[in-house]
């Protein structure tokens, strides 16, 4: 099955601070791409990413989200919340830091620490397919930048 891009873009992360914008505010941008292999002229498979049209059942994404500060001033404290679209299953993230919520974002932790009730309403251990949202925190010194990057499988 098909689906279109415009769903599975992370949408509170894509542009850049407005114009004008104050000293010390913080620029963000937002990238998709999925992940093919393909045989290079000696028969050998390489990966490469690619800006999809489509994707489909099973395509592997890389989200990159990337974020500067604007002017002369640092910032002491920032925080990139990334909402995961349902049709995605999280597989992993570029930083060992990112936090993740099971629960559409009102706790947050490492997966391994996160829980989840059954069917039945006994607890068990989060497991990615239960990953709602992503979370990083930064310091970004002025005139800095930076990114993270995550990975999620079309259901």
């Amino acid at each position: 099955m098909k689906k279109a891009i415009a769903a599975l873009v992370p949408l509170t992360l894509i542009g850049a601070a407005p114009r004008g914008a104050a000293d010390g505010e913080v620029a963000l941008s937002s990238a998709m791409f999925v992940e093919r292999a393909v045989a290079d002229a000696h028969g050998a498979t390489r990966i490469v990413l690619e800006t999809p049209e489509t994707v489909t059942r099973g395509d592997r994404l890389v989200f990159v989200l990337s974020y500067r500060t604007v002017g002369d001033r640092a910032r002491s404290a920032f925080t990139i919340t990334n909402p995961l679209p349902r049709p995605l299953r999280f597989e992993d993230s570029s930083d060992p830091g990112a936090i993740v919520s099971v629960d559409g974002g009102r706790s947050w932790g490492a997966l391994a620490t996160l829980t989840r009730r059954d069917l039945s309403g006994r607890l068990r251990a989060a497991r990615p397919e239960d990953v709602t949202h992503l979370r990083w925190r930064r310091v970004l010194p002025a005139g800095e930048a930076g990114s993270v990057t995550f990975r999620s499988v079309v259901r």
